[in-house]
Formats: C-alpha cells, sequence, structure tokens
C-alpha cells in the first residue's frame, strides 16, 4: 500500500500532525520504540505557559490555548518565581518575560508554606499557568489515528530511506512503508532521518534535562503551584503524591535514549533546598529527556526547498505539548496545499528556508 503521509516519529509531533491529516488521506506513523510518546514527550513537564518561549513560539502558544481548554486537558496549577538576593536582576526580568507579577515573601508563603525566608528575598506568582494532562493529548491524537484507519507501527525504527519518482520508502524492522509525503517528526533524531533520505540536515540540537521523582514535603502539596529559582536555577512541582525536581540544565547530547546525570542532580537539588524547607533524605527515582531546538530555538514546520515531498515537523524544545494544537494545524495546512490560518510572519519564522 502507498499511503498518502508516512509520519517517521510516533511523539507528540508525529501523532498531532497525523491526527490532523488522517482526515484527508491514509496516515502510517512509524515509532522505533516499543511504545507511542516514549522519549522527550513521556518525559514533559506538563505545564502550558503562553509566554514560554520565543516570540514565535509564544504566538504557537496563545493560538493554542483554546484547544487545549476546550479539550478539557488544563487544571489549575499556577507558576511561581523565587529569588535570593543575589538574583534580583534575572528574577524582575522575568516577570516580564512570563507575565509574573510580584508578591510579597508572605503572600508567596501562603500558596508554597515550604519557602525558606532567610534564603528567599523575591516572589512573583501567575496563577493563569495551567497543569496539561499530557497523555490524553497524547492518547486522543492517537486515537483519532486509528479511528479514521490510520496506522500507528512501533518498533519499526527506520533502517534506510530512498525515493522514486513518485514516492518515499521507508524500510524498517517490520518491512517497508511507503508514501507520497514523509514527514520528519522524529524528535532527537531528525537530523539523523534527514541524512538518510539525503537531505541537508538542518543542525537540530538535543539538549538533555535531568529529574528527580523525591518524597513530597510534609505538607498538603497537591495544589501547590509549579516553582522556578530565578534564571532557571531549578525548579519543582508536584507529582501523584511525590515531588519532581529538575535542575534545568541543558547539555548538549547525541540523539539516544537520556538518563540523568547524577552529579548535576545533585547540584540542582542543592539549589532547590538552599531556597526550601524541605529535607531530602532518598530519592525515588530519576530520568532525562532531550529537548531538541533549531538553531533560533524556534520549531521548524514546512517542506524542505530541495527535495520534494520532503516535510519537516521538527525542534519542539521544551514546547512540544503546549504548541501541538496550532503547530499540527500549520503543517496540516501547508501539506494539503489549504487556505493558511496563521500571519505570513509566523509561516515564515517556522519554515526551514529560514536556514538556507
Amino acid at each position: 500500500m502507498v499511503y498518502d503521509f508516512v509520519i517517521i516519529g510516533g511523539g507528540i509531533a508525529g501523532l498531532s500532525v497525523g491526527s490532523r491529516l488522517c482526515n484527508f488521506g491514509s496516515v502510517c506513523v512509524l515509532e522505533s520504540e516499543d511504545v507511542i510518546g516514549y522519549h522527550a514527550s513521556g518525559r514533559s513537564a506538563a505545564m502550558f505557559l503562553e509566554n514560554y518561549g520565543n516570540d514565535i513560539v509564544v504566538e504557537l502558544n496563545k493560538a493554542s490555548a483554546q484547544y487545549h481548554k476546550a479539550g478539557g486537558y488544563l487544571s489549575d496549577r499556577g507558576l511561581m518565581s523565587l529569588a535570593r538576593a543575589q538574583d534580583k536582576e534575572v528574577f524582575l526580568n522575568e516577570l516580564d518575560d512570563l507575565a509574573l507579577t510580584q508578591i510579597s515573601i508572605e503572600e508567596a508563603s501562603k500558596l508554597l508554606p515550604i519557602i525558606n525566608k532567610k534564603t528567599v528575598k523575591y516572589a512573583s506568582f501567575l496563577k493563569e499557568a495551567p497543569e496539561i494532562d499530557t497523555d490524553k493529548v497524547l492518547q486522543d491524537f492517537a486515537k483519532n489515528i486509528r479511528r479514521n484507519q490510520g496506522v500507528i507501527n512501533t518498533k519499526a525504527k527506520a533502517k534506510k530511506i530512498s525515493k522514486t519518482s513518485k514516492s518515499w520508502q521507508v524500510s524498517t524492522e517490520l518491512g517497508i512503508y511507503e508514501g507520497t509525503v514523509l514527514i520528519n517528526a522524529a524528535g532527537s533524531w531528525v537530523d539523523e532521518i534527514a541524512a538518510m533520505a539525503e537531505v541537508v540536515p538542518l543542525n537540530f540540537t538535543p539538549m538533555r534535562r535531568s529529574i528527580a521523582r523525591v518524597p513530597a514535603p510534609d505538607s498538603d502539596t497537591g495544589k501547590f503551584p509549579m516553582t522556578h529559582g530565578a534564571g532557571d536555577r531549578w525548579y519543582a512541582k508536584p507529582d501523584a503524591g511525590a515531588w519532581l525536581i529538575s535542575p534545568c540544565e541543558e547539555e548538549l547530547m547525541f540523539p539516544h535514549d537520556a538518563y540523568a546525570d547524577d552529579i548535576i542532580l545533585a547540584e540542582g537539588i542543592d539549589r532547590y533546598v538552599e531556597m526550601m524547607n524541605h529535607k531530602i533524605t532518598k530519592m525515588h527515582t530519576n530520568w532525562a529527556g532531550l529537548r531538541t531546538f533549531s538553531p533560533d530555538r524556534a520549531l521548524v514546520i514546512g517542506f524542505d526547498n530541495s527535495v520534494e515531498n520532503f516535510f519537516w515537523f521538527a525542534g519542539q524544545g521544551g514546547y512540544g505539548f503546549q504548541t501541538a494544537p496550532a503547530a499540527s494545524l500549520l503543517a496540516s495546512e501547508l501539506i494539503l496545499n489549504k487556505s493558511i490560518s496563521f500571519s505570513k510572519d509566523l509561516v515564515k519564522g517556522l519554515s526551514p528556508s529560514r536556514f538556507y
């Protein structure tokens, strides 16, 4: 069978665009792992922050908000930023960047009683910072693909990609899949997939971010906000009765199944403990994800200029779930040559041609 669309990558990128396209043609999603959403998509911070990212990313965030709200994917959480005396400048800059409102330490302590008032000198808060049910988002996209006779194949790692005059052929461990349009949504592996297809890579950078899951503070943490140390020194948030702490590192990596660095985790936890009355004596587990960025840290959405019917849907970075509704809509409109719902500047700012 020749599919209309073959998508390499079964994370939030591949499944969201597949869900958009399955109403207009046959879709086949190829995922190398045993399950969908295994890599970065399964290791998300799961927050919807409209002002998180550069201007282009923020525009996609805002365009995605109604989809997330209407779908029931959002729940109240809130975002708090805390700073030491020496962090004042970066703290004040973040007020504007993230649309935070400065509050007193006393007000902050009511929202987060574990704050160490001896070290924390500045605080800010954003109530409109909900949590995303990332699993529901992912599974709903997958269900829609299957509902429309689309195929999602796991354990289907691309081994070879070739192009005929009419289609693309992707050789995998399960067999050969053929499609008219090849969509590269392979996360950290997008440049490798491009090279395999004899398309010039765009120099994406996979950056590791580690997370530790530890016992929660001795408080009712269910309504605690996600909290970060100004300047991205760490972040923490509740997680099903436990507590997540990340050192917020960006460590350049090669594409692989990422794992946390114990030393980096320890340093991040130390920075967190400095500002919190929360003694951490053990760790339940830890993991890491690769947040993959383009050179200008905006997504890449569009057909390659030099190779016919090769479509880039890549560089989600830390914004994959936030931007998925709008980004996938734009991708589908470009692929189907439909009327575009977004500004020309946005389309240009996301196009792979900006790197040529």
